[in-house]
Order: C-alpha cells, then structure tokens, then sequence
C-alpha cells in the first residue's frame, strides 16, 4: 500500500498544495513550526478521518478559512482508491472512489498508517489510556468487525454513565434499564477483549523477534493483557460475556456510589515484560525504547497479515529520540519493504547512511520543494 498523491486546501499552514510522493522514504525536511508534522498530520487525518494531534476539527482549518479538504490517492494491489476528507464547522464528509460514505467506520481502513513518534515511547512507561488508545487505533484499522463493536460500545458506555449519574441512591425497581445496558455492554465488551487478545497475541509474536533482534538475544519481550475478568480464556466470546454479567451484578453497588462503569475494556491495560519484569516498572530508559520500538515495527507485519497490506508508515521526528543503533535496526527494517514519511530538520549520519535514494521536500512556511524543482 502506498499514498501516491496528496492534495491539501486551507489544512492547517498549507492552503494549496498538491504533492507527489515516491514508493520508499520521503523526507520532509525543515525547520520546527514550518509545516512538517502538519503534513504528517495530513497523511494520518486521510487514513484515520482524525488528527493525531487534536480532537478539534476546526483546528484543521486554515486560519480565517471556512473549509479544509484533503485528497490522496492510494496504490494498492487491487489498484487505485482516491480518498477525500471535506472538513466544515458542520463536520466532515468522507468520500472513497468519489462516493460519499454514511458512515466513517466504512471509510477507516483504505488507508493503513502506523505512526511513530517521541510520544510514542510512552506508550511502555505512560497512562493504560495510552495503550487502550494504541490497541482501538491499530485494531480498528485491520478490522471493520472491532471498529464496529468498539463504535457500539462507547455508545451503550455513555448511555450506562449517564443512567448511573441519575439513579444515584433510587429504588430497586428502577434498576431494569441498567441491566439491560449492562447485558448490551457485556455483549460488545466480550467481542473487543476476545479481538485485542488475539491480535495481541499475534502482535507478541513479531515484537518478541524484533526486540530479539535489537537487544542481541539477551531478552524476552512478553504481553499480558491486565482486565477484570483475571481469567485465561479470553478468546471464546461466551464465556468473556458472562464473566462481565456477573461482574457488573457483583460491582452493581460500588458502581452506583461511583456513578461510573468500573468494568470493561474501557478500563483494561496491556502490560509489557522484559525478561520477566514489568518494563513500565523496572526497564532502563533503553529497554522501555527497545519495546515501544519493537512493538511499533511488529505493527507493519501484523498489519500486512491481516490485511494482505503493508502499512504507510509516518516518523514524526524519531529519529533524535533513538540512538545509533535502534536508528540502525528502525531503518534496516523498513528499507524496501514499506512507503515511509520521515520528518527532520536535517538528514544526517546514520539516516544519511542508511536510506536508499530517498525523495527529499524541503517545507518552508506550507510551502514544499523537492530535488527536481
């Protein structure tokens, strides 16, 4: 898969840009604040119809601009799929092969992005939220079926919240509609934990080899998926289900004190050992930036697993944030194997080494020249 065009209209500092990229890796050079990672930001907002930055839209919009656009055209292996994303203070309409889609979760997935950048490395060491995060973007990418049932969950989640916040302390006989939307949220929870533990376990599998790889044989990358439910079998949909059920009957009280759902995958985390210890805990700085890079380049062959696809991949400035040799492994690693966007405000020593004829844009304040201008 690769992104073979980019057209922008009044997003962010670009208010007319039509760009062609190359099949390798494509360097956006520049000085900070010129409009590097706003192109990034471009290629993600095409992919997953939100920005990576921000969860204002209007925010996109060039300033004093009423609308944005952003259009691509992407290179699979069935052929060409043009994408448009038209954004207005009504919101947004998504468009693949001209055709406007009623819904986003149809559009999510034409184009398939990983991205990479210093935040990232908190993926090891920072929030669950940061990792529930990672898992729902990267899963609901490969899968329209968890995409769904995540959609349907936060729904019936807000709806459970807000019946919580108004029972408060009332009788017992207005307690129907909360296990009906106990039942509905049990139903979708069961299908996103029994989803995330198998994608999980496939992820694991590639990770564990990279991190091999990278730490020279001397450690074991292992996941464990940390939920409620504390059971092994998180892969048969039934059972997940009705260990939930009986969970929320068990919780029911502390919850309506709460007035907030306290069980879920809402509230589940992905933990990450090394060699036995929990690496968010106990790692060095360089084993926690071994295993978020480990699990960032496991994502392109997951990815071309469940999709027949590889990814585009996006590095936001990664590179000042890795020493020599994981710059070395990153960069061998994806060299002639996926379409990449390196932003830097310089390419130099190792990368300067490593890539292979990469197409350079040099961004100056929204405006992009390449080496053939």
């Amino acid at each position: 898969m690769e992104l073979n065009e980019l057209t922008l209209h009044h997003f962010r500092n670009y208010e007319d840009l039509d760009v062609t990229f190359g099949s390798g890796v494509n360097v956006l050079l520049g000085e900070n604040a010129q409009g590097k990672t706003n192109m990034l930001e471009a290629i993600y907002f095409l992919a997953l119809a939100r920005s990576h930055r921000t969860s204002n839209d209007r925010e996109l919009i060039s300033w004093q601009a009423e609308t944005a656009q952003v259009k691509g055209r992407v290179q699979k292996s069935s052929g060409v799929t043009p994408l448009e994303l038209d954004l207005s203070k009504h919101g947004k309409k998504a468009k693949v092969n001209h055709l406007e889609q009623a819904k986003l979760s149809a559009y999510v997935g034409q184009l398939n992005v990983i991205l990479f950048a210093p935040e990232d490395l908190s993926l090891v060491k920072g929030a669950p939220q940061i990792r529930r995060r990672f898992m729902d973007m990267e899963f609901g990418q490969m899968s329209h079926k968890y995409l769904y049932n995540l959609a349907q969950y936060r729904t019936i989640l807000r709806q459970r919240n807000k019946y919580l916040k108004e029972l408060g302390n009332k009788q017992q006989s207005d307690l129907v509609l909360l296990d009906v939307l106990s039942d509905q949220l049990a139903g979708y929870g069961a299908e996103i934990i029994a989803q995330r533990v198998t994608l999980l376990k496939q992820l694991e599998v590639w990770a564990a080899q990279i991190h091999q790889e990278i730490s020279q044989q001397k450690e074991e990358l292992v996941f464990r998926y940390a939920n409620n439910v504390a059971d092994d079998d998180l892969v048969d949909v039934a059972h997940i289900r009705a260990a939930l059920t009986k969970l929320y009957q068990e919780r029911r009280d502390k919850e309506l004190f709460q007035r907030t759902t306290l069980i879920g995958p809402h509230r589940d985390d992905l933990k990450f050992f090394v060699n036995g210890n929990d690496v968010s805990k106990f790692g060095s700085q360089g084993q926690q930036r071994t295993t978020a890079l480990s699990v960032k380049l496991a994502e392109i062959d997951l990815m071309h697993e469940q999709t027949g696809e590889y990814p585009v991949l996006l590095l936001d400035d990664v590179l000042s944030e890795l020493d020599d040799m994981r710059q070395t492994h990153l960069l061998t690693a994806i060299q002639d194997k996926v379409q990449t966007f390196l932003t830097t405000p310089s390419l130099s020593g190792v990368a300067q080494k490593l890539i292979h004829e990469p197409k350079i844009f040099n961004i100056s304040a929204g405006q992009v020249q390449t080496d053939e201008q």
